[in-house]
């Protein structure tokens, strides 16, 4: 007889573990088994006030943050929305099934804010670096550099040839970003009494994010971009130091002298 599924809920009470939902092989239940926080509170009570009322957990704000970059959310907005309906996540995240997930405003105010202040996203990775060590898994014996491109939020039209800016440094009126790019170059290199050079050797610079460089893609049209440049022990591939710089050859080498 064709079965048909009842649309009321007679049970009142449910008993329900969300571990022994979870399998053993999943990817999150490996990081878990090795992933220790315990020192992220500490390092960020400095940066919460001793008043009002008790903020969003910022283990949880990470343990989110790696799910979303374990499994390729970029969205914070769609990561709540995961994280809400995924029992895995859930249970990775130490929320319960009737928990409230934070909103995705959460995310971008802590970021930029506090997050960024205290360098909490370094404090994590070095922990995390520490416990690879500890493990064996850093051997210190030979690395390599290895760049990411990161495409910037910058129109590709907005550019400027560098010479340009060159002329508005010298009194023609240029935009506030480009005005901050400057005084950062000057900030950054005291020794250098004039930047006009490392400027004008830039094919273009763009309005909205000068500090980006130009780049070309293989097979595609030029973009302004980032580099990631991470520097990683061969022993076992694992990332030991990470520096961010404009996309440019030249400087993805003076990032593994900086790391």
């Amino acid at each position: 007889m064709m079965g048909h599924q009842g649309g009321v809920q007679n049970q009142l009470f449910y008993s329900f573990n969300l571990a022994d939902h979870v399998p053993r092989t999943h990817l999150l239940g490996g990081i878990d088994r090795y992933f220790d926080l315990s020192g992220l509170r500490e390092h960020l009570a400095p940066h919460y006030s001793h008043t009002g009322r008790p903020s969003i957990d910022p283990e949880l704000m990470i343990r989110m943050l790696i799910v979303g970059y374990c499994f390729g959310i970029r969205s914070e907005r769609r990561l709540c929305e995961e994280v809400h309906l995924n029992r895995a996540f859930r249970w990775f995240c130490g929320l319960g099934l009737e928990d409230a997930v934070p909103d995705h405003s959460t995310f971008s105010k802590n970021r930029h804010g506090r997050f960024r202040v205290s360098a909490a996203l370094r404090h994590v990775f070095e922990s995390v670096l520490r416990r690879c060590m500890d493990e064996g898994l850093v051997q210190g014996e030979g690395f390599a550099v290895d760049a990411s491109v990161v495409k910037a939020d910058a129109n590709r039209a907005s550019g400027v040839p560098g010479t340009e800016v060159i002329d508005w440094r010298h009194g023609n009126g240029p935009s506030r970003a480009v005005q901050e790019y400057l005084t950062a170059l000057e900030q950054n290199n005291p020794t250098i009494s004039d930047d006009d050079e490392f400027i004008a050797t830039a094919k273009r610079i763009s309005l909205t994010d000068p500090a980006a460089r130009y780049t070309a893609a293989p097979g595609g049209p030029a973009f302004f971009a980032y580099s990631t440049n991470y520097l990683i022990d061969l022993h076992a591939g694992i990332i030991v130091d990470v520096e961010a710089t404009p996309s440019h050859r030249t400087q993805e080498v003076e990032s593994v002298l900086l790391q």
